[in-house]
């Protein structure tokens, strides 16, 4: 008994004597699996439905990130309220009706419509199919055809070839521009100024089901930023499926199938006017909407005029018009979830006294995933100046091993960017995570070879942009990244508590330092 004691004695021992010579330690071991797993579960639940950008899921995680920053004593620093407005545009291309000879096709579904005009209707009662929209000195579909302001229906991505599989253009087997260089069909055909084109696209209903929403989608950005209307629209290109092509066709008697094979078989043009009804609206609509970046702020000590920020995205890809939910557990909920364990663990250190010298502004943002738009506004609208803010700590997918170390060393994370502005920032990444978790740092990513050119493409850059020292963690990509299937299920809850608690050191060791990480470095 008295030997155990005395062990017990020795092993607390150790302990005190490591809290004492690194006090984070006490407060990083706030940071658990069970808290963990609670936050990172309600943020990828149904109930939150993928929290996507403009969605009721987006909203309700919003409120849930502001009333953990109100329970950790966090002070709201935007007028007094959590909530900084981001206003958004969304800009999309859509098909309010499609007819043809009465019939009705869905956008995203039977088709994809695309240009850059404003909403307007477009009515006709012929379509002119010109076969594989070809216009070679060897062989031409259009040849003699008048297509100015008309409706054109070509068969795209293909060429005529005989029977044994020789091109009629190039004579051999190998196929010419025609088809293997993209839109090359589609940029002559506008030259001769159609009213619209419609292409039949092989691959198009296969692409189309597995895009979902995200074919129709549209382009997000800042109100801010709203660009001038187009004074010189492009002509519209409707891409077609099989389904409507051959509903257009069948207007004219024949079909695909015939078509292509008279074609080949003849080694000439089958171009002829299907009379039929085409009665669309179509065009660009702007829609104009707000989603918060939520800020919680603890105010440092004697270096409080200085900031700290500590972020990462909450968005997500939300909920499909099909009723598909991406919950986003890695993507960014893992991201998300550790910034809320960070504040917690900072909180503590504050309320006994060991409270960080300078100020800490925790920031989760939004429209991550339509480019980095709620770190880009918070950079232009800053809460508080950018020449205070000394160092960025972004958090973006930190609870999965991605296919790199996936049957290898588990214990790593990917730091990416540290010494890109500050060789200061690298040093103490590097010596936190010795006195800490003692992970592989993997900078793979910093290889400005690296095709993934991650550095850019998370919301650290709109910081480092600015030239304030920033890093990036992140566990990498796997095959469930953007999918339904990225779920709380397949997160490693250890592992990414081991990735926390280092971040938290890093945070800790620049909060507490006598200076500031300079800025002494310029790295591609």
């Amino acid at each position: 008994m008295k030997k155990i004691f005395s062990l017990i004695c020795l092993i607390s021992s150790i302990y005190s004597c490591a809290v004492a010579q690194n006090p984070a330690a006490k407060y990083a071991d706030l940071i658990t699996e069970e808290s963990s797993r609670k936050h990172l579960t309600i943020l990828a639940s149904s109930d939150l439905e993928g929290r996507g950008t403009g969605q009721k899921g987006g909203r309700l995680a919003t409120e849930y990130i502001a009333n953990e920053f109100k329970k950790l004593g966090l002070t709201p620093p935007v007028a007094g309220k959590y909530f900084q407005p981001v206003s958004l545009l969304k800009n999309s291309y859509q098909v309010k009706s499609f007819k043809i000879g009465g019939r009705p096709f869905v956008n995203g579904q039977d088709l994809l419509a695309l240009g850059n005009n404003e909403l307007k209707s477009i009515d006709d009662k012929e379509i002119i199919f010109i076969g594989y929209g070809i216009d070679d000195p060897k062989y031409s579909d259009i040849k003699g055809i008048d297509l100015q302001d008309k409706i054109v229906m070509l068969i795209n991505n293909k060429e005529p070839v005989d029977a044994k599989g020789k091109s009629v253009i190039t004579g051999t087997t190998k196929l010419s521009e025609w088809s293997t260089v993209r839109n090359k069909k589609i940029r002559e055909v506008l030259k001769h100024k159609p009213k619209l084109i419609l292409a039949y696209t092989e691959d198009l209903a296969t692409w189309l089901e597995s895009a979902g929403d995200r074919a129709t989608e549209g382009r997000f950005n800042l109100a801010q930023d709203q660009t001038a209307p187009e004074t010189n629209p492009m002509p519209i290109v409707v891409n077609i499926t099989d389904h409507v092509a051959n509903y257009i066709l069948n207007q004219g008697k024949t079909s695909l199938a015939n078509i292509t094979s008279k074609i080949n078989q003849s080694q000439k043009p089958q171009s002829f006017v299907i009379n039929t009804s085409f009665n669309a609206q179509l065009g660009m609509v702007t829609e104009q909407f707000t989603d918060p970046n939520v800020l919680g702020l603890l105010e440092g000590s004697d270096l409080k005029d200085e900031i700290i920020v500590i972020g990462g995205h909450y968005d997500h890809d939300g909920k499909s018009s099909n009723g598909t939910i991406f919950p986003g557990a890695d993507d960014n909920a893992s991201g998300t979830t550790a910034v809320l364990e960070l504040a917690k663990a900072f909180s503590q250190a504050k309320a006994e006294g060991k409270g960080p010298r300078r100020s800490i502004l925790f920031i989760t943002y939004a429209a991550e995933e339509k480019g980095l738009l709620g770190s880009k506004y918070y950079t232009e609208n800053p809460v508080f100046p950018l020449e205070n803010t000394v160092t960025c700590i972004n958090i973006d997918m930190i609870g999965r091993i991605d296919d790199k170390h996936l049957n290898g060393n588990h214990n790593y994370i990917h730091s990416i960017g540290a010494d890109k502005l500050s060789s200061e920032l690298a040093r103490i990444n590097k010596d936190a995570n010795d006195k800490s978790s003692k992970l592989e740092l993997d900078f793979m990513y910093d290889n400005p070879k690296d095709p993934m050119r991650l550095y850019y493409r998370s919301d650290h850059y709109n910081f480092a942009s600015k030239g304030i020292p920033s890093i990036f963690y992140f566990s990498g990509l796997h095959p469930h990244y953007h999918t339904p299937e990225d779920t709380v299920d397949k997160i490693d809850f250890p592992i990414m508590v081991k990735r926390e608690k280092f971040i938290f050191q890093t945070a800790w060791d620049v909060a507490n330092s006598t200076t500031k990480p300079a800025v002494d470095s310029k790295k591609d």
